[in-house]
């Protein structure tokens, strides 16, 4: 890990200099490319230094140890720069896991109603809302791509990107099987009955990054409009892609222009086909990929909402929290922080492997 460690540090030193290079000013494109690499390594350059700091401050105790009076004061110092470089190893063992390359990307969020009719529609519609109150607190944006409502004011399906630095990092493990046990409003016995939504989260891509023939796509435009009607465009700007190969349908609708909402589209599709291989591989090595946090797959069921209880369960890392109004009103630091931590143990842990 050392030899690691100085490494990069020599890297860093590197990128300092030619940051200060009269030179480097006079290509903006080598300049932005420097600067941003020298803000990805600089929390572990820094964490490396004072470690390194740590270590001689020991150094220097031990030199006082052979001095009586001055032997409690460098045991003491021994000890402290000891325990501070335990605590330091550990962030560094974190910093040097491998950074997934998606995690500073925009995400498109897709949730689907499952299991129990209008219920999960008006549930999907509650997951939509807290994911955009959690973006608002993150000062990320959110756009809706298109929405399937129902007239109960829930939606079968709605897809949206939220965009914003490291959206992708903090949400990815929201994809899964989400379960909501509660009282219907139509439900006249009062009976808990049990529904189910489905989120997906990917990547936001460009078409750059996954290889598209437009010739394996059929484009087909229409009329938007919500449900009963209303919102009606008076032109056809709403956009369906049809991928040939795969089957996969993708469409767009909120746009006023029919070119952006192509161009919504063809994001969306590049980053649900490339989901779809990503998936692929996973499954080729399933026994070696991590379990506690979860492959992310849409099938899992991840999570549990409990109304009459209060209670949010995330069956992945047996999280329960008994504060669900807060967490359905975008309160969801706690969870995702827990997740990242149960994620970063695992993967520390193969790395030992």
């Amino acid at each position: 890990m050392l030899d690691k460690l100085r490494a990069i540090e020599a890297k860093y030193s590197q990128i300092e200099t030619q940051l200060e290079a009269p030179e480097t000013y006079g290509d903006p494109g080598l300049a932005a490319r420097l600067n941003k690499e020298q803000a990805e390594l600089a929390p572990l350059v820094e964490t490396y230094r004072r470690y390194q700091e740590a270590q001689r401050r020991e150094e220097e105790g031990r030199e006082l140890l052979s001095d009586p009076e001055m032997r409690p004061l460098a045991q003491e110092e021994i000890q402290q720069a000891r325990e501070e470089q335990t605590e330091l190893e550990s962030q560094l063992r974190l910093l040097l896991l491998p950074k997934d390359p998606n995690d500073d990307k925009n995400v498109i969020v897709e949730i689907r109603a499952g299991v129990g009719g209008e219920e999960a529609a008006l549930f999907a519609h509650s997951l939509f809302r807290m994911y955009s109150m959690y973006a608002e607190r993150q000062r990320w944006k959110t756009e809706v791509n298109s929405a399937n409502e129902t007239e109960l004011g829930g939606v079968k399906e709605i897809s949206f990107t939220i965009e914003g630095a490291g959206a992708f990092a903090r949400m990815k493990f929201e994809s899964g099987v989400h379960r909501v046990q509660r009282v219907p409003e139509t439900e006249s016995g009062g009976r808990v009955h049990t529904s189910t939504v489905t989120v997906a989260v990917l990547p936001e891509m460009e078409e750059v990054d996954v290889q598209l023939n437009p010739a394996d796509i059929e484009m087909q435009v229409f009329r938007s409009s919500g449900a009963g009607g209303q919102h009606v465009n008076k032109t056809s700007s709403a956009v369906r892609l049809i991928h040939k190969p795969t089957g996969m349908v993708v469409e767009c609708q909120q746009e006023r222009s029919q070119f952006q909402n192509r161009d919504k589209a063809m994001r969306i599709l590049a980053s649900r086909l490339y989901e779809e291989e990503q998936e692929r591989l996973s499954s080729e090595v399933t026994a070696q990929r991590r379990s506690q946090v979860g492959t992310g797959m849409r099938n899992e069921r991840i999570r549990t909402y409990n109304y009459p209880q209060g209670r949010m369960t995330d069956h992945r890392i047996g999280l329960t929290l008994y504060k669900l109004d807060n967490i359905l009103n975008g309160d969801l630091d706690e969870i995702v922080d827990a997740l990242r931590a149960a994620d970063q143990a695992e993967r520390l842990k193969e790395e030992q492997i």
